[in-house]
């Protein structure tokens, strides 16, 4: 039986790695706060963009997809849901719209939860919307013959309600102690959360909608101006393998948060990285059109694709952004890697 403990992150022992990632994103997120102060302008374009993409980015991740324009039409409410994938989609729409503007009101709670499953699931009229599994489920893989496997056997259906009980019970305990880091221990709960996988269905999105709550009750609200959930989304082999690896040994408490930690701050760190690319980004409109595409490549480190670049800058149009990176790779300035939709750019400086 699995017990809910997390007094192990007072204990003075983590790696190093994670505790040198928590302080760089503080600082980040200290600088994020100062300039939400003085360009709220800026930030409500931010959380726009933001918008669309963590509710397209969550719900791709479990394959419930549509067009570009579709979502877009969905999240801004200009459109009704059309089928039953659209309704899963405005679904989700409306509980991160509620984790966004209620934040303050809504507690770390069984209650909370289940609202909030209630709000994603009831558009697309789920039989058990808002409540916990009934029948026993387990979470499975197929392999490369088409061959399936169980990969992990969640907390049973009889035992689910006594084990979200003393998760919650534990994070308490957890939040009200001062030597807690509380960005370590929001990765932790989210992984006794999917271990125990609570429902028949939703349960990957619901985690998601929950780690957004619990950074913002940690004050990081990174989440309303960059997409955590696109961000998984882009590296989900590498979630799913740190999932796998932590959730090994669980159930006879044998085994380690870490990697799951690991990933987690890792994917909060680029979010951050990435509001700073944005930030510029829409804060140049004041540039020409050209000049942004330029900047917006030439500050990224990593490569970014012709994709990325237009969801960076809604404005301007794909036909532009392709003229622009034409003529930069022409003259030498950037790089192209890839070829075809995996094509991407860097600043040839990085090339070494």
């Amino acid at each position: 039986m699995h017990i809910f403990d997390y007094t192990f992150l007072d204990e003075g022992l983590l790696p190093a790695e994670l505790v040198n990632l928590t302080s760089a994103i503080s600082a980040l997120n200290a600088i994020s706060e100062e300039r939400r102060g003085q360009n709220a302008t800026v930030y409500t374009e931010l959380e726009k963009i933001a918008r669309i993409q963590s509710v397209k980015g969550s719900n791709a991740i479990e394959g419930i997809v549509t067009t570009d324009a579709r979502i877009k039409e969905i999240v801004e409410g200009n459109s009704a849901p059309l089928n039953h994938t659209e309704m899963e989609i405005a679904g989700y729409r409306n509980a991160l719209d509620e984790i966004h503007t209620s934040f303050e009101d809504l507690r770390i709670s069984e209650q909370t939860i289940l609202h909030l499953h209630q709000v994603m699931t009831e558009v697309a009229a789920y039989e058990g919307a808002g409540q916990y599994k009934t029948d026993d489920n387990i979470i499975a893989e197929i392999d490369e013959y088409g061959r399936r496997r169980v990969r992990f056997s969640p907390v049973p259906a009889a035992e689910t309600k006594d084990a979200m009980e003393q998760l919650i019970l534990a994070y308490i305990d957890a939040r009200d102690n001062s030597h807690i880091n509380k960005l370590l221990l929001i990765p932790c709960v989210i992984l006794d959360f999917l271990c125990i996988h609570p429902f028949a269905d939703g349960n990957g999105r619901i985690s998601r909608l929950l780690t957004l709550l619990l950074m913002y009750k940690s004050g990081f609200n990174i989440g309303k101006y960059v997409s955590f959930e696109e961000k998984i989304n882009q590296s989900k082999e590498y979630y799913y393998e740190a999932l796998q690896d932590s959730s090994q040994g669980w159930h006879t408490n044998e085994n380690t948060d870490t990697e799951f930690m690991k990933n987690f701050l890792s994917t909060l760190y680029k979010c951050y990285k990435e509001l700073d690319k944005r930030f510029s980004a829409v804060n140049g409109k004041k540039l020409k059109k050209s000049e942004r595409i330029e900047q917006t490549v030439l500050n990224s480190v990593l490569p970014i694709s012709k994709s990325e670049i237009c969801g960076y800058l809604p404005d301007v149009s794909p036909t532009t952004v392709e003229a622009v990176l034409g003529k930069m790779v022409k003259e030498g300035s950037i790089k192209k890697l890839g070829t075809a939709r995996a094509t991407k750019y860097v600043n040839a400086k990085h090339i070494h």
